[in-house]
């Protein structure tokens, strides 16, 4: 059974976002998520100052299962990457809800309340 943290929203792509206290949101891939991709041994990370919409692909997650896109949950501007994913990838692994891998300044934070709250993505993923 995945950990679903309470206080995260959920995309229904597999993402979680947490809206920090500076207004920022952070972003990661769910437990779920690793579970199915197995040992993670790659990720992609997109640039700092990239802008995205809701739902626009923003990097790779690569296993030694398969490969598979991250979206971004929400609009905004890329503030940060998490570069200890370069050399450690297995964080998203070990640490699913840790190991962010972008932090965004959000366009509208009313985005969030698009997402999934943990019971809504509980459901989504059948658990």
């Amino acid at each position: 059974m995945s950990d679903i943290p309470a206080g995260l929203r959920f995309a229904e792509s597999h993402e979680w976002a947490r809206l920090e206290a500076d207004g920022t949101v952070t972003v990661g891939i769910s437990d779920h998520a690793q579970e199915a991709l197995g040992d993670v041994v790659f990720v992609e990370l997109t640039e700092v100052g990239k802008v995205f919409a809701a739902g626009d692909q923003s990097g790779v997650v690569e296993s030694v299962k398969a490969a598979s896109d991250i979206y971004s949950p929400v609009a905004g501007e890329v503030i940060a990457i998490n570069e200890d994913l370069s050399g450690s990838p297995e964080l998203l692994n070990t640490d699913p809800y840790g190991a962010w891998i972008f932090k965004l300044k959000p366009s509208n934070t009313a985005d969030l309340d698009k997402l999934l709250d943990a019971a809504g993505y509980k459901a989504a993923i059948g658990e």
